[in-house]
């Protein structure tokens, strides 16, 4: 090649790498290798070179994005994973896919859906991720090189695995080398969409080369090498300035020189200009049409088929017939329009004949562009039915149907719902849209069209809330939904409004829709959504008589069916929030499960209910302070992972169960453990979004952890890096956020805005009634912090948090009220009272506040035995009481003897 020599370097170099780290078994040495350049400037040469050098050392799996095939998802994940998964028997497929083939052979193209279940989106990225990981390892005696040529006309799906990819590296260092040629963006990419992915891609790349076009010496020396060494200087000179050095326009020019025996001298140099024109643009069009309509309409037909164009197709579109189709074929290929399909038999066994392609991307979109639009909306519309009838699914059809004019042809409505139930299995939610945006257009019949809106919401449900509440509410307010998928339909509405951060407007819908249901099973799921989001708000106006209305509606309830089950699991959360009787909330909690475990139809993964339902039992059993019944929390909490991974929902949904296992090791005093489950939920959560619910929840945990294991420069990272602190958000943060802020900002010696946080808490929660000492622990932080400065006030809040403990009746909540008011009682009442802290602590799950309980009654009682009883427990706790006491040491009334 002529003048690459520092971009073939680049790519030997990156290979070399790639190969020296396989072979010495450590990290991987690949990365990301980025050639940008003009149309025609010669990339895809440039990568068939990479290809031809690492083919003997390397698994080189290539793929081209195709201009009439971005709506096509995964297309580029199946051209490079396809190839490479033949290699090994079905058994070791398998083994390389794990417990995720159900969820990712349908995106390879490999195995149909298991279901019409939507496949979460993140999850399939995440699988296939781990997927490429798991086939670098198996091929690391041969490490993978990807090839993508024209990945700026990739799917977005595609473009969003090789995201996922190669995201989490922070070194920029994989188990591969993926090399991507594109050419320049127009204009800078701006928001979300698969320019903005090819942009952080190639921000992510070890090194970005930009190609340039040929001096005129390459020029020369490719003129010579065409027509001959004879070719002079002013000949040469002309064919550099007509082309401007681009080498596909200078090899078309050449062989059109050469067909028209052009003397390569001065005197022709004048007529190289009106002879290049026919190498791009109308002049390809023209020299197109100068071969005939029969080589015209098999190219249109090829432009319209694209990676579909086998001689069986183009037959059944452009009506020809075979010997017609291999005859305008060889025209077309010589004419340098299209490439040679091989043909020949291996054995006795004929080779399949490979797709006719054009000689390259330019003439592709030449071809395209010239074809009459009316001409190509039909052709589009044959397209899809011979595609039908040679046996393609309806999700590889869609693209063409999405190219048809609109006509009123409720088949074409049906094949696009079809269609988006394929994409919404293969994890591709923004395809299973366009579809359906496009079936409204067409328009479905009155009998349909709610139902399509209604498809249309729940397709952008998870990407799109707001798109999606303006769906849904559209399909409310027409006919066409019967009873059932009016409440479901209902149901998302809510839950959209609520990922939308509009907890008020959802509670209202649900109030709305259930006040106009009949009663039964769909009137108690419309009421459970409306207690969820009225309760989840963080605040409400009449939360105690909210809460008295759920106690009444719950009271005759037995957990007859799902619909029951799920009201009492609600009831048994609200009571936890209030601080009622565990006692009860137990009872509640138990009566919702069916033989200590969610009933079928309310897991973690259902679609009907939503994670909510286990979660609010799980949590109402870690507060609930039973010898067994943090042990059930983990249970649940443990199946929520798994159902999560299995169903590869491995976005906020695992995230939020990561966050819940920290919940549990933190109520039970493991601090390590609950870091470790609670990073891991932000590490995820951090591959979704930023401010999501789960950061706050989760954050607010990690926060709460590190300050008691005496880590408080850290926790004030937590704090810092996800804004923890107002403005709160519109729903409660678990446990409660103020109260955790104002325990962070005690530990840093902040007191006075410690004590604001924690009486803005205060006022809070007690209008709502929510009395729970544990969940939102600002009683005791308060008390302590308003000690050396209004002692009488935090007597009387300590008094006060004592007697929401005893109603609240666990030991844990009972210990830490008896901890608290000790600061205040003469010496020998404050022994008593921490003693009997003592006894509480020792007899509930939290080894952790049991601890601290144990110091403060060493400091009260001089015992050089009891300190080390909490010394050595806070160790197993992985707490340092010396450091995590800076709260309680400040706050004290009496000097620690």
């Amino acid at each position: 090649m002529l003048e690459r020599d520092p971009e073939l370097a680049a790519a030997a170099h990156a290979v070399d790498e790639l190969v020296a780290g396989a072979a010495a078994g450590g990290p991987g040495r690949g990365g990301i290798l980025v050639y940008r350049g003009e149309p025609g400037i010669g990339k895809t040469a440039l990568l068939a070179e990479i290809h031809r050098t690492a083919r003997d050392r390397c698994t080189v799996l290539t793929a081209r994005g195709g201009e009439t095939l971005t709506s096509v998802p995964f297309h580029l994940t199946r051209q490079l994973l396809q190839p490479a998964l033949d290699g090994f028997r079905a058994d070791e497929v398998r083994e390389l896919f794990g417990d995720h083939f159900d969820l990712l052979a349908p995106a390879l193209g490999i195995a149909p859906p298991s279901s019409d279940v939507p496949a979460d989106p993140q999850g399939v990225l995440l699988g296939l991720a781990r997927l490429l990981d798991r086939l670098a390892e198996r091929l690391r005696d041969r490490p993978p090189v990807l090839l993508v040529d024209d990945v700026h006309w990739a799917d977005a799906e595609s473009l969003s695995w090789l995201d996922t990819f190669t995201r989490t590296r922070r070194d920029r260092r994989l188990p591969v080398l993926v090399v991507l040629a594109h050419r320049p963006f127009v204009r800078e990419p701006k928001g979300p969409g698969a320019p903005a992915t090819l942009a952080a891609l190639a921000d992510r790349a070890v090194l970005t080369l930009g190609l340039h076009a040929l001096t005129s010496g390459a020029t020369a020396a490719l003129a010579r090498d065409a027509l001959g060494g004879h070719a002079d200087e002013p000949f040469c000179r002309e064919l550099w300035t007509v082309t401007s050095g681009n080498p596909y326009e200078t090899v078309e020019l050449l062989a059109n020189a050469r067909d028209r025996m052009l003397e390569p001298v001065a005197g022709s140099a004048g007529l190289l200009r009106d002879l290049g024109a026919g190498a791009r643009g109308g002049g390809l069009v023209a020299r197109l049409e100068e071969l005939g309509s029969g080589p015209t309409r098999l190219a249109w037909a090829t432009a319209v088929l694209g990676t579909d164009s086998t001689p069986e197709l183009l037959v059944a579109l452009t009506g020809m017939s075979a010997k017609q189709v291999a005859e305008d074929t060889e025209l077309l290929r010589a004419a340098r329009i299209v490439t040679a399909p091989t043909t020949g038999r291996n054995g006795l066994a004929l080779v399949p004949v490979p797709p006719l392609e054009f000689a390259h991307p330019l003439i592709a979109t030449a071809v395209y562009g010239s074809v009459p639009p009316g001409v190509r909306t039909a052709l589009h519309g044959r397209a899809a039915w011979a595609l039908t009838q040679a046996g393609h699914g309806p999700a590889a059809v869609s693209r063409h149907l999405l190219e048809v004019h609109p006509d009123d042809d409720q088949d074409v409505v049906s094949r696009l719902r079809a269609a988006a139930v394929e994409h919404l299995a293969v994890g591709a939610p923004d395809a299973a849209r366009r579809c359906l945006e496009r079936a409204l257009v067409e328009p479905p019949g009155p009998d349909t069209y709610a139902r399509v809106l209604y498809e249309l919401g729940c397709a952008s449900l998870l990407t799109a809330p707001a798109a999606t509440v303006r769906h849904l509410r559209s399909a409310l307010d027409l006919p066409g939904l019967d009873d059932e998928l009016r409440i479901d339909a209902t149901y998302r509405l809510v839950q959209a409004l609520a990922h939308n951060n509009e907890l008020q407007e959802a509670a209202r819908a649900a109030a709305v829709e259930y006040a106009r249901t009949p009663p039964g099973t769909g009137r108690r799921r419309l009421q459970a959504a409306h207690f969820i989001y009225e309760g989840f708000q963080a605040s409400e106006e009449d939360g105690p008589g909210r809460s008295r209305r759920l106690a009444e509606l719950t009271a005759g309830l037995t957990g007859a069916d799902n619909s029951e089950r799920a009201l009492i699991t609600v009831r048994s959360f609200d009571a936890t929030m209030r601080g009622e009787p565990a006692a009860e909330v137990v009872r509640l909690c138990d009566l919702s499960l069916v033989d200590g475990a969610p009933a079928r139809g309310l897991g973690w993964t259902d679609p009907v209910w939503g994670f909510e339902i286990p979660a609010f039992t799980g949590i109402a059993y870690a507060f609930a302070d039973r010898p067994d019944r943090p042990d059930r929390a983990e249970a649940l909490f443990t199946e929520a992972v798994r159902a999560f991974e299995i169903s590869g929902w491995s976005g906020a949904h695992l995230a939020f169960g990561r966050t819940l296992l920290g919940l549990v090791h933190r109520r039970r005093g493991d601090l390590p453990r609950a870091q470790h489950h609670l990073e891991e939920g932000l590490r995820l959560a951090d591959r979704v979004g930023d401010g999501l619910p789960v950061h706050w929840d989760t954050a607010c945990l990690l926060i709460d952890t590190l300050v008691a294991r005496g880590r408080t420069a850290e926790a004030r990272a937590v704090a810092d890096r996800y804004a923890f602190g107002p403005p709160w958000p519109g729903a409660i943060v678990l446990p409660d956020g103020p109260s955790v802020l104002g325990r962070l900002l005690l530990a840093e010696g902040r007191v006075e805005e410690a004590v604001s946080t924690l009486e803005g808490a205060a006022e809070a929660l007690t209008v709502r009634g929510r009395h729970h000492i544990v969940w939102a622990p600002w009683p005791l932080d308060l008390a302590r912090a308003l000690a050396p400065t209004d002692p009488d006030r935090a007597a009387r809040i300590a008094r006060e948090a004592l007697t929401h403990a005893e109603r609240l009746g666990t030991h844990t909540a009972l210990g830490e009220a008896l901890r608290c008011l000790a600061l205040f009682e003469e010496p020998t009442e404050s022994r008593r009272l921490l003693e009997r802290a003592v006894e509480h602590l020792a007899a509930s799950p939290s080894r952790y506040e049991e601890a601290r309980a144990r110091l403060d009654l060493a400091r009260a009682t001089g015992s050089a035995t009891t300190l080390a009883e909490a010394t050595a427990l806070a160790a197993t706790c992985g707490a340092d009481l010396l450091a995590s006491d800076a709260v309680t040491a400040r706050a004290s009334s009496h000097r620690p003897e």
